[in-house]
């Protein structure tokens, strides 16, 4: 495993699937700025646009499902957890539906950094990107 703090693998079975989703989401986020930085510099409001666009609930949720037939059935198991966990609450300006989806890949992303597995969350990153165009 190896995480940016090079602590110990927690033990994910007692995890729930928010608490892949909340590691998850940072996981995603820093991902999607680094992709953007990759086009050499440029205005960072303009930055910052490009990766709200690609984080947003709307787009995870579009991004989960172009991936879901390539991934494992492992894969497809923890994102089912986000996808059915019980939220608190769902922003005003999302729809519940595409809430739980990008909960479930955000899961997806969480699960995977924690195991290690990066380069497999850089992969999927990689498809959602072209998915999401």
């Amino acid at each position: 495993m190896d995480t940016l703090l090079k602590a110990p693998c927690p033990d994910m079975r007692r995890m729930s699937a928010l608490d892949l989703a909340f590691i998850g989401d940072g996981v995603y986020d820093l991902l999607a700025r680094e992709y953007f930085l990759q086009g050499g510099p440029s205005p960072v409001k303009k930055l910052h646009g490009q990766k709200t666009a690609l984080v947003c609930c709307q787009a995870q949720a579009k991004a989960l499902s172009g991936l879901w037939e390539g991934l494992s059935s492992e894969e497809r198991d923890i994102a089912l957890r986000g996808r059915n966990a019980h939220v608190g609450h769902v922003p005003k300006n999302a729809d519940i539906a595409d809430y739980h989806g990008a909960t479930a890949l955000e899961a997806l992303f969480g699960w995977l950094y924690l195991r290690g597995e990066t380069d497999r969350a850089r992969e999927l990153f990689l498809m959602a990107a072209e998915i999401l165009g």
